[in-house]
């Protein structure tokens, strides 16, 4: 359309229109990636720290305090590891129930072989575990909302190009090379599929 334009009011806002179209398309598709590859990102990291948790955080704590509920019988009953089958949300209902009670009786644990430090840990990868849902719940609705306005771009795209595919064959409908070259142009964006009725006949 540029190597061939004329001075067609008609053509000039045509392929300004698609132009901007194809524009608003990328910037779309580099939402929909952004939000795909900030999915991966976000459930990699909660599974590492998921992973963390049942095997070594909550798993000492509940060692811990297995030994000290034999002084204190309260105790048996609070560090019972979550299963492995467990929800993000019941991993960490039950892992903060367990925060809770050990900065309750931290003094208690800590002599009887509680590490000092584990409650911060705890609490980081806690806070931690909890801004990976969040930030994949946030990129599932990034990449929902792109992936739907970039459908719809691309219903108006497909429009545009055909406004513009009558225009061509309108203007150089008698012109073989340069109908060819356009039918080759136009199948980037989609392939464009004429409607019946619509292809060219052969020469």
């Amino acid at each position: 359309m540029r190597a061939h334009k004329t001075d067609g009011v008609g053509e000039g806002l045509g392929l300004a229109k698609l132009e901007e179209l194809v524009q608003r398309g990328e910037v779309l598709a580099s939402q929909q990636r952004s939000g795909i590859v900030e999915k991966r990102s976000s459930t990699k990291r909660r599974r590492n720290l998921r992973r963390a948790l049942q095997s070594k955080l909550l798993l000492y704590l509940r060692a811990v305090g297995a030994v000290a509920a034999k002084e204190n019988a309260e105790l048996a009953v609070q560090f019972q590891v979550p299963p492995s089958n467990a929800s993000h949300e019941a991993l960490l209902t039950m892992a903060r129930g367990m925060l809770e009670k050990a900065t309750l009786h931290k003094d208690v644990l800590v002599n009887r072989g509680m590490s000092e430090q584990l409650l911060g840990d705890l609490a980081g990868a806690l806070g931690e575990f909890e801004q990976t849902i969040e930030a994949t719940r946030a990129a599932q609705r990034q990449h929902i909302g792109a992936s739907a306005d970039l459908e719809a771009v691309a219903a108006e795209i497909a429009e545009q190009v055909r406004v513009l595919d009558g225009l061509v064959r309108y203007r150089f409908g008698d012109n073989a090379e340069l109908m060819g070259a356009w039918a080759s142009a136009r199948n980037v964006l989609g392939p464009f599929k004429p409607k019946a009725g619509d292809q060219p006949k052969a020469a």
